[in-house]
């Protein structure tokens, strides 16, 4: 080991930036927690959490088809998040690109 090497999470908490980040990060995965349930099962391994931001938050589709069934789901999606406390505005749905 280096003699002046940090393990990550002493890096993540000393810097503001990627505490932050941390946080975004932990507030999608608890956003799709929230919504895994209604998602259909044989599409949850194709939907992926996104970035969250100050305008809302996005899903992240394997392909163009689970992107369209999401934006069908997407009222009640947003719903279920209000209903659990999140204030949004709306989820966005892109297509992940590999």
């Amino acid at each position: 080991m280096t003699p002046n090497a940090l393990r990550i999470a002493q890096v993540l908490q000393q810097s503001a930036p990627l505490a932050r980040l941390q946080l975004l990060l932990k507030d999608s995965n608890a956003r799709f927690d929230a919504i895994r349930a209604s998602l259909p099962a044989a599409m949850v391994p194709h939907v992926k959490p996104g970035p969250v931001d100050e305008v809302g938050w996005s899903l992240l589709a394997a392909n163009a088809s689970v992107a369209a069934k999401l934006r069908q789901l997407q009222p009640r999606l947003e719903d279920i998040l209000r209903e659990r406390g999140w204030q949004i505005s709306a989820i966005r749905i892109k297509v992940q690109s590999i």
